[in-house]
């Protein structure tokens, strides 16, 4: 697969699982606002809530830095 360069993987992970930016906003008792600046890289998560992001989405971390993640269909 061809890397796409403003890919954001948070939002390929939550279309992956099946989840919406809304259901991690909950889970993160966070804004739906500030998690659509996630996901639309207006804005980045901090180390700290990657790290919850990916324990949420029962995912390793790494995956969600790493420039080698694709979208699995």
């Amino acid at each position: 697969m061809e890397e796409t360069p403003n890919l954001n993987r948070i939002k390929v992970a939550l279309v992956e699982r099946q989840k919406t930016s809304k259901w991690l906003a909950e889970q993160m008792e966070k804004s739906d606002t500030t998690v659509s600046r996630w996901v639309s890289n207006r804005i980045q998560p901090s180390v700290e809530q990657l790290f919850e992001i990916a324990r949420l989405l029962d995912m390793d971390v790494k995956d969600l830095l790493n420039s080698n993640y694709t979208f699995v269909r």
